[in-house]
């Protein structure tokens, strides 16, 4: 028995859309864009490189061959480097890729675990610094283009804007990082110490971190920040910052004690350990006290006491308020010189 078959009857195309023409004045706009980015990346591309790090090995192996990469840029004619600390710190040995293709040893000129900041140093012919702006002239909104060497792709760019400014992150040190960018330029793994750049061509801060696994939310140190770091790195090799010998961690304070006491912060730093031989144990400060002042200053937790333990602290007598055992005392206490970060 033989079935018969129907065709069924194919359904007409739908209409296309019709074609979108662009406005004369929204392509002017995207060339003007483009203008500006590709102007940037013209400008600074040739100061950027890529930094190879191999890092000692572990006390009682053999040498392996540990290590990572990072980016980075000229900002001076001699060859000294910007980057992050995380990327060079503890490195045995560091060699840099410039953009004409060069491989060059470079050594470690200073290191600031606290501000992710890092100085080295290259020797060679024709190197191209990039130029420094100013990172108190951003504004949210503003155009900034990300330039580094992301998962070995050498060169890469991506552009995005400010997203906030005035943003504080923690380093890997532990201190609190203030007044830093943030900006969806599109960062990956081996961006950091990379420059970020505005649409006149000028270093306006120095990327740093993402935040993972969300996308656009990335940071940078503003160039203001890594000048000042980076001078005193050049003239020391490490910044100076004052040192009290204490551990503690914030904690509120009863209200009472903050009526009492006429406290202007309802939390301070609580004492938790005292380093023997410190300026705190010469002080007099005791497990359980809690920093509420210093130098006139408000502290509302560890990290003001951080920010106040500036270089201009060191070897100055400084008052230290603290409430103890819910009776409010003035110590007087000289802060050192702080150990660098091993």
């Amino acid at each position: 028995m033989s079935l018969a078959v129907t065709p069924i009857a194919s359904e007409p195309h739908p209409p296309r859309p019709a074609a979108v023409t662009p406005l004369p004045e929204d392509l002017a706009l995207l060339d003007a864009y483009s203008r500006a980015v590709v102007h940037a990346v013209e400008k600074v591309g040739p100061a950027v490189v890529n930094i190879e790090v191999h890092g000692a090995p572990a006390a009682g192996r053999a040498p392996r061959p540990e290590g990572g990469s990072g980016s980075g840029f000229l900002f001076t004619p001699d060859g000294l480097i910007l980057t992050n600390s995380h990327v060079v710190h503890g490195a045995r040995r560091i060699e840099v890729t410039v953009q004409d293709g060069r491989h060059l040893e470079a050594s470690l000129v200073g290191d600031d675990p606290d501000t992710d900041l890092a100085v080295i140093r290259v020797t060679g012919e024709e190197l191209h610094p990039a130029a420094l702006g100013d990172s108190a002239s951003l504004r949210p909104g503003q155009l900034v283009i990300a330039i580094g060497n992301p998962f070995g792709f050498q060169a890469s760019v991506t552009a995005g804007v400010v997203s906030a400014l005035g943003r504080s992150l923690r380093s890997r040190s532990g201190r609190l990082m203030d007044n830093i960018i943030q900006t969806d330029a599109a960062l990956n793994p081996g961006n950091s110490g990379g420059p970020l750049v505005d649409s006149r061509g000028q270093v306006v801060g120095v990327n740093t971190a993402v935040i993972l696994p969300a996308q656009g939310l990335c940071f940078a140190i503003p160039v203001n920040t890594a000048h000042w770091v980076a001078s005193r790195l050049i003239q020391h090799g490490r910044i100076r910052r004052g040192y009290l010998g204490v551990g503690g961690q914030t904690a509120r304070l009863q209200r009472r004690l903050v009526v009492e006491h006429r406290l202007s912060a309802e939390s301070g730093m609580l004492i938790l350990h005292v380093e023997p031989e410190s300026p705190a144990r010469r002080a007099g400060l005791q497990e359980g006290d809690i920093i509420v002042s210093f130098a006139g200053e408000v502290i509302a937790g560890v990290d003001d006491v951080h920010r106040l333990l500036t270089e201009g602290r060191v070897g100055v007598p400084t008052t230290l308020g603290i409430v103890r055992r819910a009776e409010r005392h003035d110590l007087e206490i000289v802060p050192v010189e702080s150990r660098p970060v091993a």
